[in-house]
């Protein structure tokens, strides 16, 4: 992955609906702070034992003001078994304390939805983050460290950011600890 043609922003993100407090009314009323979107799948082992654990992370170390954390709930397997209500349960039960919007299902019958696609994504856990002027600035699949993450977010607070890159380094397995490989 890494860079692209063309500047995929905030605004691409497409939600079939919200759960929790706080979700935006659209994806613009996010511009003006740094957005971090942990991008999971409930039932994706990288996710609970380090995605959506590093997000509420990022939640607690970084003013709100300053930095927007949402969560992407994007299903491109067992689409039966992670229904909305089953979402809202995972998600009191883990007491994620961000809002998280459902990702679009695809109408084409692919089985990765609206955002996974228009992102590129690879799978789950994805982090991506924004600059304050809704631009992507960084797209990471797999466990990325805390370290790495707290400094480019440091460093995109009061900034328009960068140009995008990808600091992948999961492996390519279907689902392990690192991740969940979409397709």
């Amino acid at each position: 992955m890494g860079a692209t043609s063309t500047t995929l922003r905030i605004t691409d993100l497409v939600a079939s609906g919200w759960i929790g407090d706080g979700a935006p009314a659209a994806p613009d009323d996010l511009l003006g702070r740094v957005v971090v979107v942990e991008v999971f799948q409930l039932l994706c082992p990288g996710c609970v034992s380090h995605g959506i654990p590093q997000a509420k992370r990022v939640r607690a170390a970084f003013s709100p003001e300053d930095v927007a954390v949402i969560g992407l709930h994007s299903v491109f397997e067992h689409h039966a078994a992670m229904a909305p209500e089953v979402l809202r349960a995972f998600l009191a039960e883990y007491a994620v304390p961000f809002p998280v919007a459902i990702d679009a299902p695809s109408e084409d019958g692919d089985p990765r939805p609206v955002t996974m696609r228009r992102f590129a994504m690879r799978g789950t856990p994805t982090l991506l983050l924004f600059d304050a002027g809704g631009r992507l600035a960084d797209q990471v699949f797999g466990a990325a460290d805390d370290m790495a993450v707290g400094a480019r977010i440091a460093g995109l607070v009061g900034t328009s950011g960068g140009p995008a890159r990808d600091g992948n380094a999961a492996r390519e397995d279907r689902c392990s600890d690192a991740g969940c490989v979409a397709g």
